[in-house]
């Protein structure tokens, strides 16, 4: 199976916040901003796999700056590594106001997706992700150590596995 750059599933995807997606603080509920970086980060997977695909995990999602109601939100979400079946897509959320639309990183995450066949609806074979940047290297490289973490969390491997894992991986 033939490799595919970060480029080619890069999703870039943009919301106006309005008052009913916010709390009573005038602030964008943390779930509104989940299901929008759950949309660009599947259609991201999307792309990449050609394939449906359904959400395996969310990362820690850093919540760092709120967004306030009107403020323009910009999501950019690109695919960090090709595993098996499973996907690891970074999606990092900018924000701005409309008078002076300066975009500051206002929140990020790390999502996994699952590629599935479209006649069986079972897990489905990916192609692997060539990186091309300095950046994309280092989320590539980066992404087996965040897999053993969500393995170890979830109770699917040992910590003391992890090393056996990360040398399987390091030698794809």
């Amino acid at each position: 199976m033939n490799g595919k750059t970060v480029a080619i599933s890069n999703t870039i995807m943009t919301e106006l916040v309005m008052p009913n997606d916010t709390n009573p603080l005038g602030n964008l509920m943390g779930g509104n901003l989940m299901r929008w970086m759950d949309i660009a980060g599947g259609i991201c997977a999307a792309r990449h796999s050609e394939s449906f695909v359904v959400t395996a995990s969310v990362d820690h999602v850093s919540f760092s700056d709120s967004v306030k109601v009107g403020e323009i939100v910009t999501l950019n979400a690109s695919i960090t590594r090709a595993f098996n079946s499973s996907m690891e897509v970074y999606i990092e959320v900018f924000t701005a106001t409309i008078p002076d639309q300066k975009p500051r990183k206002s929140n990020h995450a790390y999502l996994t997706f699952v590629a599935l066949d479209k006649a069986t609806m079972k897990p489905k074979l990916v192609p692997p992700v060539i990186p091309l940047t300095e950046e994309e290297e280092k989320r590539y490289e980066g992404a087996v150590r965040r897999r053993e973490l969500r393995l170890i969390l979830s109770g699917r491997m040992e910590a003391k596995d992890a090393k056996d894992l990360r040398d399987y991986f390091n030698k794809l």
